[in-house]
C-alpha cells in the first residue's frame, strides 16, 4: 500500500488540534487531522453546561498551573482571547459573558465546532475520524500507522489531550509518544475535580447533599472565592474544582463557609435577637441544612441570649475557618482537565516545537500547562495551536 504523504500531521480533533489545523493549513501546508473519536471536538460540546466557555478575557499567565508557571507567557500573548473572539464573531456566533470574565455562546456549543471545521475546511485541512493509531516513529520523516494506512509526515503534532474524562475517548497517548521521543513528563493527576471524603467526614456532610453557598476554600497558598456544592461523596462546586488542581493527598482544606460575615456577627446577633434560636440566627448566614448541621447540639435549644459569647465565638472561628481533610479526589472521570504532562523544559516556548526533535510538536492538555476554571485552558488550547501552527 502506497504511503501517504503530507505536510503536517495532526493527532488529536479536539479544541488546540483543530486550531493548529486551520493555521498550518492556512500557510499552504498540506495538513492532515487524525482522530480515534466518531466526532471531532468533543470535550467542546458538553463544556459550558452545552454553551462552551470558550475563553476568558482577563487570561493572563498568572491563571495557569505549570513546573514553569511563566511558559505559557509567549504562547498568550500571541494568540489572545480577543483574537479567538474576533473569529467568534466572523462567524456571527452570538456570546456573552457571565461573571469573572468568562465568556459563552448564546446558543450551543456546536457552534464553536462547526466554526473550527469550517476554517479547516476553508483553509484546506484534512479530519479523518475514527482512525486507529499503531506504530509512531521518525527516520527522515515522521511515520505513523494507521488503520487507513501508513502515513508520513514532516511536522508531528501531539494534540490528543490528557486523560480526563475517558467516557469521550481519552487517552494516555500524547504522553506515550512523547516518551517514546525522549520528552521527560511531569507529575500527572486529575484537576478541576470534585474532592472526596472519608466516612466520618461523610456523616456530618452528605445529609448537606445539593447545598451550595459562596465560600473562600484554600489549600496551600492557593485561595479561591467561589461557590460550594456539598455532594453525596464530599465536595464540589467552582471554588472545590479551582483548588483541587493544586491540592496533593494529605493536605487539607480550610473554608470561610461565611466570607461575608463580620467578626463578631454571632454575638453581634445575639444583642439584636435575643429571643431567636441560634440555628435561626445562623440561617440568615448560610442555608438552613447548613446552620442546622454545624450547631453544636449544646447550643442548638433555647434563646440565643443564654448562650455565651465565649461559645459563640468558638462557633464562628470554626465557620470562618471550617477544616477538611479530603480522602482523594473522584479522579479523572469527573476531572474537566489533567495536571501536569508533557514538561515544558523540553519545549520551545514560542512554538511548542521539542526541543531536541525537530518537526515535534505538543500542544494543549497534552502539556504541563493547565489552566483555571472559567475558560483559561480553552485559551491556551487555541493559543498552543495556532503558535504551533504558525511553524508546523
Amino acid at each position: 500500500m502506497q504511503v501517504r504523504q503530507v505536510d503536517v500531521l495532526i493527532l488529536g480533533a479536539g479544541a488546540a488540534g483543530l486550531m493548529c489545523a486551520l493555521t498550518a493549513a492556512r500557510r499552504g501546508r498540506k495538513t492532515l487531522v487524525l482522530d480515534h473519536a466518531p466526532h471531532a471536538g468533543a470535550k467542546i460540546l458538553i463544556s459550558g453546561g452545552g454553551r462552551c466557555n470558550f475563553t476568558n478575557i482577563g487570561c493572563a499567565w498568572q491563571n495557569f498551573i505549570s513546573d514553569n508557571p511563566q511558559f505559557c507567557r509567549s504562547a498568550l500573548a500571541r494568540y489572545t482571547p480577543q483574537d479567538f473572539v474576533a473569529l467568534v464573531e466572523k462567524h456571527r456566533i452570538a456570546w456573552h459573558e457571565k461573571t469573572l470574565g468568562q465568556l459563552f455562546c448564546d446558543g450551543s456549543a456546536r457552534a464553536i465546532v462547526a466554526m473550527l471545521l469550517d476554517e479547516c475546511a476553508d483553509a484546506g485541512a484534512e479530519i479523518t475520524l475514527q482512525v486507529r493509531l499503531g506504530d509512531i516513529g521518525k527516520a527522515e520523516k515522521f511515520r505513523v500507522e494507521t488503520s487507513a494506512g501508513a502515513i508520513e509526515a514532516e511536522s508531528l503534532v501531539l494534540a490528543t489531550g490528557g486523560l480526563s474524562i475517558p467516557k469521550l475517548g481519552a487517552t494516555g497517548l500524547a504522553y506515550q509518544v512523547a516518551q517514546r521521543f525522549g520528552l521527560a513528563l511531569t507529575d500527572i493527576r486529575p484537576g478541576l475535580v470534585p474532592l472526596t471524603l472519608a466516612d466520618a467526614a461523610l456523616a456530618v456532610t452528605r445529609p448537606l447533599a445539593g447545598v451550595s453557598l459562596p465560600v473562600v476554600a484554600q489549600a496551600g497558598p492557593t485561595k479561591f472565592a467561589e461557590a460550594l456544592l456539598f455532594t453525596h461523596r464530599g465536595l464540589s462546586g467552582p471554588a472545590i474544582l479551582q483548588i483541587s488542581s493544586g491540592w496533593r493527598e494529605g493536605d487539607a482544606v480550610t473554608i470561610d463557609l461565611v466570607p461575608g460575615a463580620q467578626a463578631g456577627f454571632l454575638v453581634a446577633a445575639k444583642r439584636a435577637r435575643p429571643k431567636a434560636g441560634l440555628k435561626t440566627v445562623l440561617a440568615q448566614s448560610v442555608p438552613q441544612r447548613l446552620a442546622e448541621a454545624m450547631v453544636p447540639a449544646d447550643l442548638a435549644s433555647g434563646p440565643v441570649a443564654d448562650l455565651p459569647d465565649r461559645a459563640l465565638g468558638a462557633l464562628e472561628a470554626k465557620l470562618k475557618a471550617w477544616r477538611v481533610l479530603p480522602e482523594g479526589t473522584e479522579g479523572y472521570a469527573k476531572a474537566e482537565v489533567t495536571v501536569g504532562g508533557i514538561a515544558t523544559a523540553g519545549l520551545s516556548q514560542a512554538n511548542l516545537q521539542a526541543k531536541a526533535v525537530p518537526g515535534l510538536y505538543a500542544i494543549g492538555e497534552a502539556v504541563d500547562v493547565t489552566g483555571w476554571l472559567g475558560g483559561y485552558n480553552f485559551q491556551w488550547a487555541w493559543a498552543s495551536g495556532f503558535c504551533a501552527g504558525e511553524t508546523a
